[in-house]
């Protein structure tokens, strides 16, 4: 994260990267999430991280939706990605 400087008027930002959690409502896929995360986030509510990116805390079955396209390709790419994975 470099620094944004403005020389017309000697002020410096510095450039914040902030993940918001969504609900995951406007996005009707099923994500591949490392289980652990899927459990923890049970327990405490805290947000996962799936494959593509996507970040929210899990809330709908995952069996209703189709698999995210990116989540998949990643994970084919991934070694041993032809085994099943934990879905959310």
């Amino acid at each position: 994260m470099a620094p944004l400087d403005y020389p017309d008027t000697g002020t410096t930002l510095e450039e914040r990267t902030e993940i918001r959690p969504d609900n995951g409502d406007h996005d009707k896929f099923s994500h591949y999430v490392r289980k652990e995360k899927i459990l923890e986030s049970a327990m405490t509510g805290n947000p996962v991280i799936a494959l593509c990116g996507k970040v929210w805390v899990p809330g709908h079955d995952p069996e209703k939706y189709p698999v995210c396209p990116d989540c998949k390709r990643i994970f084919e790419g991934l070694p041993g990605g032809d085994k099943p994975s934990d879905k959310q």
